[in-house]
């Protein structure tokens, strides 16, 4: 038994359904990660929405971009953040994190942003069709390495310096400590 192309009594497609999904999955994970008092969770929330934005890139046939979403910021990203909060964090400090007092100015630019980008989509013109370019995997491995080694390279030793930074720093706060 095959699927047919529409849903029946909702009149759009499948693909469509799946990127309502994600998208809903994502905004509600985006918005657990900025309301959630526990950094933790808050990190956890952090991975979700990254998962949810890989499978977007699926559904939008982007599967380099979905595996480098994977890859750099579900794999090496979030962990090396939570680390950094698990290492750098002391025994002494709250677990949770503390109102913020900028909430009012966060909220009026929250609502001048919401107004600019509404504007923005309803005055420009969306072309019917849109062309798609799919890059096959080896071809964007090619270019990475052949035309971007350098800044590739120096992305890792950023990373590398960073969890280096955060090893450094907790083994300081222990010994001031003892």
């Amino acid at each position: 038994m095959t699927l047919p192309t529409t849903i029946p009594f909702l009149g759009f497609g499948w693909n469509d359904l799946l990127f309502m999904v994600l998208a809903a999955i994502m905004v509600i994970a985006a918005l657990a990660v900025v309301l959630q008092r526990d950094i933790i969770r808050s990190g956890g929330a952090m991975i979700i929405c990254f998962a949810a934005l890989a499978g977007l890139y699926v559904v939008a046939g982007s599967p380099v971009a979905a595996a480098a979403q994977v890859l750099i910021y579900i794999g090496a990203i979030s962990v090396l953040v939570l680390f950094a909060i698990m290492l750098t964090q002391t025994k002494a400090a709250p677990r949770a994190l503390v109102f913020q007092t900028q909430a009012l100015p966060a909220a009026l630019a929250s609502v001048i942003l919401a107004l600019l980008i509404g504007i923005t989509v309803l005055s420009t013109t969306w072309p019917q069709t849109v062309a798609t370019q799919v890059a096959s995997a080896a071809a964007v491995a090619a270019e990475l390495f052949n035309q971007f080694a350098l800044p590739f390279e120096v992305v890792s030793v950023l990373l590398l310096s960073a969890v280096v930074g955060g090893v450094f720093l907790a083994k300081r706060e222990r010994g001031e400590a003892e």
